[in-house]
């Protein structure tokens, strides 16, 4: 919901966008809704609205590579921790992929960053599980053992890396 600002109340703000956006951010975002609203482009803060903008963009981005990391660790513990399962761990799974299929229904573009940093983040993954595990990240496949297809599938676990025994669907 934005607010609007009558031309009587524009009078009495500063009339430098950055002095406005370092000041009170939020009377800035509402100022430049107002701008876009009523076709007043040439008011618009542009540096500063393209830097939120690309701001907004790594945020998602951002918070794909942050949950696609937790998946793995989870798999990867799930893998080579079998005796530890927890229902906390098939929860936390089950959430962040959710995550997942969530923010690639609101933004498709993001499967394809998606698919160029899963190998990345497998491997921050493998450092976080053995950090967690206390188990050598040597211990862990070098390269995923998951694709990216059954890394997002919601029901998907994997078999026992070490065992080869099947798991459970969730």
């Amino acid at each position: 919901m934005s607010v609007t600002f009558t031309d009587e109340v524009l009078q009495t703000l500063p009339s430098d966008n950055e002095d406005i956006y370092n000041r009170d951010y939020c009377l800035w975002v509402e100022l430049m809704m107002q701008f876009l609203q009523e076709g007043k482009l040439t008011q618009l803060d542009i540096p500063h609205l393209i830097e939120e903008l690309d701001d907004m963009s790594g945020s998602q981005r951002d918070a794909l590579e942050s949950n696609l990391e937790i998946i793995l660790m989870h798999l990867l513990k799930y893998c080579f921790q079998p005796q530890l399962r927890s229902r906390s761990w098939l929860l936390t799974i089950f959430e962040h992929r959710n995550r997942l299929k969530k923010a690639f229904k609101r933004s498709p573009s993001l499967h394809r960053y998606y698919q160029e940093v899963f190998s990345e983040c497998y491997q921050t993954a493998r450092k976080f599980a053995s950090l967690e595990t206390g188990l050598l990240m040597s211990d862990f496949p070098e390269t995923s053992p998951f694709t990216p297809e059954q890394f997002i599938d919601i029901d998907y676990l994997p078999l026992e890396l070490s065992k080869g025994t099947e798991s459970p669907k969730l």
